[in-house]
Formats: structure tokens, C-alpha cells, sequence
């Protein structure tokens, strides 16, 4: 999984390619991403919009297809990922909850069975580091990962904040990263390239610390470890 940009390996399961895909075309999930996008900006988030969905979709689902995990769980993972920050179109606070009841609502239109649906608003709402995988959900701890992983330039949207923003300065300072999924043994390595003169590799490790240590935590459910290394040295 090099880069956000990188194509990811498609499922093997023609139905789930088909429901993912009819779920990335849905009028209702666009059109609440795209809000929850333009809330952001004007607030002056870095990108939270299709690109980000679409990669944490992808990657929440590989995780669980790398490492054994059904189909139907890998499919709950990419549904989580796509819809797991459309919350935000009702302001940053809560977002994880307001997301899980606005995930309810789409996949209820889709006619997902409710049990489905219960994963994935559990899932979103752990997305979240504060909130945690407070239970061992391979759905949820594979969607915490992907969203924490997803960091690079291409979400920063203007250079004009990189002196003041520290996110904005880390963000575009990581020019490459690849979250590799291991089966045997059980680990996930996410991989960074930070360029030293826009951003020392101490300030991402500082700025992400909660993240990177529910990312452990997400792992450990799903009986992993997870590493993070960052220009080549390992810092978790």
C-alpha cells in the first residue's frame, strides 16, 4: 500500500465489488462526504474528502484480507471507511457519532441487514483515538488503522500554513507512505518518508502519539503487532 494514491489489490468477491461500488456512486454518501469536506476546509482541516474515503476504504479492507479475515468483514471495513467521516458535515465535535447515525441511515437505504449496520456504526464511532476499540471488532480496529494511516502531502490543502500548523507542516512534509500487512507473523508496518527540511520526524511522532498508540491497541485485536517507522527508523 504505497502511497495514498497507490491502487489497491480489488476483492475477489464480484457481490462486494458490486455493493462497494454502487455504495462510492450513492447521491446520499457523495453528497455528505462533500459537505462534511467543505465544513472542514472552511475550518481549515486538511482533506477530508473522496480521496481520503476511498484510501481508508481500501485499506481497512486489505487489512482484514491480508490477514485472513471473511470477505463479508473485509466488505463491513470498506463500507466503515468510506462513510466514517461523513459526521463532520454536523461540525468536527462528535463527529464519530453523528457519523454512525448518518452511515445508519445509507446503508438502511442500501438494504444492509441491521446486524451489518451495527458494525459498522460501532466501527465508526471507534474511530476515533479517544473512543478506542474498546472491544476486540476486527471491523473497527481495521478501520482505526486505516484512518490513522492516511498521512501525506496531498491532504494539506494550502502551503500557506505550513510555518504556523504543525499538522499542515508534518502532513506535507511526509512525501511516501506505504502500510505493509503481514499474515505470518501478524504485523502491520506503517511506513513514512518525512522530508527533514519541511518537517523534523520528531514533530510527526509527537503530534501523532495518541494515534499511533491506539493503532497498537486496534492491532492487538486483531492479534498483530503494529510498527511505525519513519525514514527508515522504527519509533513504535
Amino acid at each position: 500500500m504505497r502511497r495514498s494514491e497507490a491502487p489497491l489489490r480489488k476483492n475477489n468477491s464480484r457481490g462486494q465489488g458490486a455493493r462497494l461500488g454502487t455504495l462510492r456512486k450513492d447521491p446520499k454518501a457523495r453528497a455528505f462526504i462533500e459537505a462534511a469536506d467543505h465544513y472542514l476546509e472552511a475550518i481549515g482541516y486538511t482533506e477530508h474528502g473522496f480521496r481520503h474515503a476511498d484510501i481508508v476504504s481500501r485499506i481497512a479492507s486489505r487489512i482484514l484480507e491480508e490477514l485472513g479475515y471473511s470477505a463479508h468483514e473485509a466488505e463491513l471495513a470498506a463500507v466503515a471507511g468510506f462513510l466514517h467521516d461523513v459526521g463532520n458535515m454536523a461540525g468536527r465535535r462528535q463527529h464519530h457519532t453523528h457519523g454512525a447515525l448518518l452511515a445508519r441511515e445509507i446503508m438502511e437505504d442500501m438494504g444492509y441487514p441491521f446486524a451489518d449496520i451495527g458494525r459498522v456504526m460501532t466501527a465508526i464511532v471507534m474511530h476515533e483515538e479517544d473512543e478506542g476499540v474498546l472491544r476486540p471488532d476486527p471491523v473497527a480496529a481495521a478501520l482505526l488503522i486505516g484512518d490513522k494511516s492516511d498521512v501525506h502531502r496531498s491532504r494539506v490543502r494550502t502551503t500557506s500554513m505550513l510555518k504556523d500548523d504543525i499538522h499542515d507542516r508534518v502532513n506535507y512534509a511526509a512525501t511516501e507512505s506505504e502500510l505493509t500487512v503481514r499474515a505470518e507473523p501478524r504485523l502491520i508496518d506503517l511506513s513514512v518518508t518525512i522530508d527533514t527540511r519541511i518537517s523534523h520526524a520528531m514533530e510527526y511522532f509527537e503530534i501523532f502519539l495518541t494515534r499511533m498508540s491506539a493503532c497498537r491497541k486496534a492491532a492487538r485485536a486483531l492479534s498483530a503487532e503494529f510498527q511505525l517507522h519513519i525514514n527508515g527508523h522504527r519509533m513504535a
